[in-house]
């Protein structure tokens, strides 16, 4: 008589391993977070303005990339930081509408900031620390 044996299903897509809502938002720190239309149009939607309204708000052309990209505001931290970053909380305020760049960070399962993060939290013994890296 045969035995059944299970054999288990193993995910296509890997599970994360970081937490954004623990970061204090070093992505969200880079110099230049570039949008396509399709972004700034979900923008728009989300603040239920015109694109129009929503390119003058909260988007700026860069010459030299030759590209929209996300306004920025200042940071205590980094000095800048994207616009929609709450400052107080430490987490995007427009989550559901973020741009495409943004939904796609890191790309991976793991995220070097937020290894980065945990160990220097470790070290510190402070489970709220942000190290900064300027």
């Amino acid at each position: 008589m045969a035995t059944k044996k299970t054999i288990p299903i193993k995910s296509a897509t890997p599970k994360n391993q970081y937490d954004c809502l623990k970061c204090p938002g070093y992505c969200c720190s880079y110099p230049l977070i570039e949008v396509t239309k399709r972004d700034m149009e979900r923008v728009a939607r989300h603040f239920s303005v015109s694109l129009t309204v929503a390119k003058k708000k909260f988007f700026r052309y860069d010459r030299s990339e030759k590209s929209w990209c996300l306004r920025r505001k200042n940071d205590e931290h980094f000095k800048k930081i994207c616009r929609f970053f709450d400052t107080e909380e430490r987490r995007c305020t427009i989550y559901h509408a973020r741009p495409g760049v943004c939904r796609d960070y890191p790309g991976e399962p793991h995220c070097g900031y937020y290894d980065f993060l945990k160990f220097e939290r470790e070290h510190q013994q402070d489970k709220d620390f942000i190290a900064t890296t300027s």
